[in-house]
């Protein structure tokens, strides 16, 4: 089992935690940061890991928790980082090792000839993953009757940090920039829903093959089922690499009340999408993200789990964190112990399929930062 390097000053090697458990308990509540501007901006609001800051632990980089209200009284706490960029993580005064910040990517410097800043376009998720949320706006997000209530797909660009819709020419342009500046190695498109039965199918296939013309970059497409198959071929041929259609919660009654728009689209109404995905992209291509701690049982999630791993569906199950701003700011987050009880067997499950993320071509699962899961399959497979 992996464990942190000890450095000078540490607690006794015994007591020294796994780094699956210190990623678990790290994603579950938080860090105090000593020096809040080391690394890579954190991110407030908008799709995706918010409220959150990348930081590198064990060679392995995890979006951490900074901005919300357990973070500010974590038990967890790190330095101000050296000249390299490093720093010590400790827990109630005790030194348990060394974690880094990814450095601000060289993009960032740069703007679109009709003055846009790249990072409006596209940021810089984890360590070497270039993400956007093509369109800003959501159908289910216009009324508080039918939003899913975690989201805050519309803070950022209420805050004006992003643009309302990206153009795939803009796409193209940032994405080649950060391949040569930065070197990043796959890329992640989501998209709030727009009207129309592709479900916003249409605008990722026109930008992946707009980023695919100017560079060779590794792309996962994210979008809701669309209503025909059709749009799987569509988007592959495009230059979609890998898909993630997202259930987010399992249970039919609390996703209703969780997120009564989206649930409108029926669990199995997914899987059938699922399998018909996994035909066009692969085994291991497709993949769902699941956000425990919302209400969903262990037994729950890993019973579909088991279902997703059977039609070749990597479920990318991640610890639920509150968003400031959202109905959900004040929801309990999962404990490291619930996250444990879910992945450790959930990793045996992908690991005996063949389903490991290290063999996606793009996308969350393959970055693996909002979750330990990746680190656990790391563990079996040492």
């Amino acid at each position: 089992m992996d464990t942190l390097t000890l450095p000078p000053e540490t607690l006794p090697p015994a007591t020294l935690p796994s780094t699956e458990t210190l990623i678990n308990e790290l994603q579950s509540f938080g860090v105090r940061l000593v020096d809040p501007k080391a690394g890579v901006e954190s991110r407030r609001g908008g799709a995706g890991p918010s409220d959150h800051k990348a930081m590198t632990i064990d060679g392995m980089t995890v979006m951490v928790p900074v901005h919300t209200a357990p973070a500010f009284e974590s038990p967890y706490v790190v330095e101000k980082p050296d000249e390299r960029g490093e720093s010590r993580i400790s827990r109630d005064g005790a030194v348990l090792g060394k974690v880094s910040f990814p450095l601000k990517p060289r993009f960032y410097e740069r703007s679109t000839a009709d003055g846009i800043p790249y990072s409006k376009i596209a940021v810089l998720h984890g360590r070497d993953v270039l993400a956007t949320t093509v369109l800003q706006t959501c159908i289910r997000y216009q009324s508080r009757t039918k939003t899913c209530q975690f989201c805050a797909i519309g803070q950022s660009l209420a805050a004006g940090r992003t643009v309302a819709h990206k153009t795939p020419e803009q796409l193209a342009e940032v994405a080649k920039a950060a391949v040569e500046l930065d070197g990043v190695k796959h890329m992640v498109m989501t998209t709030g829903t727009p009207k129309g039965p592709d479900r916003g199918a249409a605008m990722l296939a026109e930008s992946a093959r707009a980023i695919k013309a100017a560079v060779d970059l590794p792309i996962q497409a994210q979008c809701e089922p669309p209503e025909d198959d059709v749009w799987f071929e569509i988007m592959k041929e495009a230059g979609v690499d890998a898909l993630g259609m997202h259930l987010e919660v399992v249970t039919p009654a609390l996703r209703e009340k969780i997120m009564p728009g989206k649930a409108q689209v029926p669990v199995e109404t997914y899987m059938r999408s699922f399998a018909a995905a996994v035909k066009v992209f692969g085994r291991g291509q497709v993949s769902t993200y699941i956000l425990a701690g919302l209400g969903d049982t262990r037994e729950a999630i890993l019973d579909i789990c088991e279902r997703l791993v059977a039609i070749g569906v990597y479920p990318f199950v991640v610890p639920f964190v509150p968003i400031s701003g959202t109905p959900l700011e004040s929801h309990a987050g999962p404990t490291p112990d619930f996250m444990h009880q879910i992945l450790k067997p959930l990793s045996a499950m992908l690991v005996e399929s063949g389903l490991k993320a290290v063999d996606i071509k793009a996308g969350c699962g393959k970055c693996g930062a909002c979750s330990a899961l990746s680190t656990y399959e790391r563990t079996l497979t040492a």
